[in-house]
């Protein structure tokens, strides 16, 4: 990165990352919270996914709606949930040897087309007026198999089409633009909702995949080169778990990553019951939910790209974990709609603290040719644990209520980022071999 001339480098001690690191201080410039985007491939990356991502969430808004609309169960929600994340348990590791085994633009090109056509798929359904739960299930299903392969390759991606110095800025501003979409798609899903129907957010999200697909079709990047001595699939992916399994500090960010999987994100799950049976709003409402908490998980990942390199990584991990867990706290008491709103974005912008500073860490902390396989791994923890959160809400909210299922969730996060706070500070990480 080219820094400005009033900026200095300075050495700080070894984080949770076990390495070494430099942070810039002086001020912050414009040029430092969007340097990724200096990169011409990264920002065909960038505005594809934007435009692909709004799609993504007004689908997502469209669909939670339709399930409980059309069946008024709790229980559906997390099962929906849970079904469209169980591949990620089941095929994470193997997308991930996938991805260090091809190149990753392909991989990318190849489930981006398929999830395209699910989407038309899904909008014809709807359309037709034939919709019914299972078809739902199915395409859940589906989707959770493309996402399998798909969320390894585009992670380890991002180093490639950016380059070391600007990762962590790179993974800030993709996840400031899956947020951007949290605000902007559900908006635009509730007012289609109101007024052209259900149809046209699933058949507009099948669109939005074109610019994607087109921006990685305009991207230039050297020839890939297969590895060189070709081992089993089975061996391959082994040698992933082998590689995490060896290494500290990837054990204990997983392990967190994991409960906050199972306990944390399974709120946004309840969110068409908690909007309907408790707020008592609308398709509107809902849908402003849903913005506010993408609204705060921007503001999240643009204070990451920001000032992720000059704040202690502990900080923003286990700080912004605990304001997260604070809000969802706080959510489940408060019935006033204009304070649910700023929980819901406070909790959002604490959350994205916490996973655009872990998975950045995650992917500095390996090697090139094991980058494809850690984050099948990440996949399988962040999507795998998904099922077993979706299942855990969606049955523990149909036995106590969404309240205290929220509650829950929220206290299990906080204990659990307590617990490893402290076995951090009195454990440190080795340091480890020094990645490519």
């Amino acid at each position: 990165m080219k820094f400005q001339p009033s900026e200095q480098i300075a050495s700080v001690p070894q984080e949770v990352t076990g390495q070494p690191r430099r942070v810039v201080v002086g001020r912050i410039t414009w040029r430092d919270t969007f340097a990724a985007l200096k990169h011409r491939n990264f920002r065909l990356f960038f505005v594809g996914q934007l435009v692909s991502l709004i799609g993504t969430w007004m689908q997502t808004t469209a669909q939670g709606w339709l399930i409980y609309q059309l069946t008024g169960s709790k229980a559906l929600l997390g099962t929906v949930a849970a079904v469209g994340s169980l591949p990620m348990l089941l095929f994470s590791p193997w997308g991930g040897s996938v991805a260090d085994r091809h190149a990753k633009r392909t991989v990318v090109f190849c489930t981006q087309t398929g999830m395209m056509l699910l989407a038309f798929g899904f909008a014809a359904l709807v359309g037709s007026g034939h919709i019914q739960p299972w078809h739902i299930l199915v395409l859940a299903a589906l989707g959770g198999v493309a996402m399998a392969f798909d969320l390894p390759a585009r992670q380890a991606f991002m180093v490639e089409i950016t380059s070391r110095e600007d990762l962590m800025n790179a993974v800030s501003l993709n996840s400031s633009i899956v947020n951007g979409a949290r605000v902007v798609g559900p908006a635009v899903a509730g007012f289609l909702m109101a007024r052209a129907g259900l149809t046209m957010c699933f058949f507009l999200n099948g669109l939005s995949f074109v610019a994607v697909i087109a921006g990685l079709l305009m991207m230039r990047l050297p020839k890939f080169v297969s590895p060189a001595k070709p081992i089993s699939t089975s061996r391959h992916m082994l040698e992933g778990f082998a590689y995490v399994s060896g290494h500290q500090r990837l054990r204990r960010l997983l392990l967190l990553f994991g409960v906050v999987g199972i306990f944390g994100w399974s709120y946004s799950v309840l969110l068409p019951a908690y909007a309907t049976d408790i707020l008592h709003v609308g398709e509107g409402g809902y849908a402003t939910l849903l913005s506010a908490n993408g609204l705060g998980a921007l503001l999240g990942a643009l204070t990451v790209a920001s000032f992720g390199s000059r704040i202690r990584p502990r900080l923003l991990i286990f700080g912004g974990l605990w304001v997260f867990s604070a809000m969802l706290v706080l959510l489940a008491v408060v019935r006033w709609y204009p304070l649910v709103l700023l929980c819901l974005a406070v909790g959002g912008w604490g959350m994205m603290l916490y996973f655009a500073t872990t998975t950045t860490l995650i992917q500095t902390s390996v090697s090139h040719e094991m980058r494809g396989r850690v984050m099948g791994i990440w996949g399988l923890v962040f999507g795998g644990m998904m099922p077993v959160g979706g299942l855990e809400s969606g049955l523990l909210s149909q036995a106590v209520g969404v309240p205290w299922t929220i509650s829950v969730g929220a206290l299990v996060c906080a204990i659990a980022g307590l617990l490893m706070w402290r076995q951090v500070r009195r454990h440190p990480s080795a340091p480890a071999n020094a990645p490519d």
